[in-house]
């Protein structure tokens, strides 16, 4: 069976331009990767699952904040071995001040240690061309069609 997921870009518009909100994956494989490690808020759902409920329920969980607002399909991309489909709207929030829920490993490996981490250890506003560079590869389409859709990127 096919993975599945979803996911919320927000976006909001200020006097220099539109900025895209996004979340860079916690724990210790993460840590030390910057440029194209950086995702929308997401997660796996399950069939029969909808979609959009499961996307609305990642971003909560990996951001602390609720979504809310207009939700506009920007369709699906392929990431890694699962097909992600995501959501545009328009928001604003403290990106410093972001909660993520946690989840448990063996750190270090073989180690028989389990550790706790978050499963987003920060997020950011970025300009488009920041929000390129920043983004994992598989996700860079859902950028280019919010662009598309605002059809006012500056």
């Amino acid at each position: 069976m096919p993975r599945t997921g979803a996911g919320l870009l927000m976006y909001r518009r200020r006097p220099g331009g539109v900025e895209v909100f996004l979340v860079h994956p916690g724990g210790p494989f993460w840590a030390k990767k910057d440029a194209g490690a950086w995702s929308i808020p997401k997660g796996e759902y399950l069939p029969g699952d909808d979609p959009l409920e499961a996307a609305r329920r990642e971003f909560l969980e990996e951001t602390g904040i609720e979504p809310a607002g207009d939700f506009v399909e920007l369709g699906a991309v392929r990431q890694g071995g699962k097909t992600v489909t995501a959501w545009a709207f328009e928001g604003d929030c403290d990106a410093a001040a972001i909660r993520s829920n946690t989840f448990e490993m063996e750190w270090p490996p073989r180690s028989g240690k389990r550790r706790e981490f978050p499963e987003v250890d920060r997020a950011e506003w970025f300009a488009p061309g920041a929000a390129a560079e920043k983004i994992l590869a598989g996700q860079l389409p859902l950028l280019q069609r919010l662009w598309e859709m605002l059809d006012d990127v500056g």
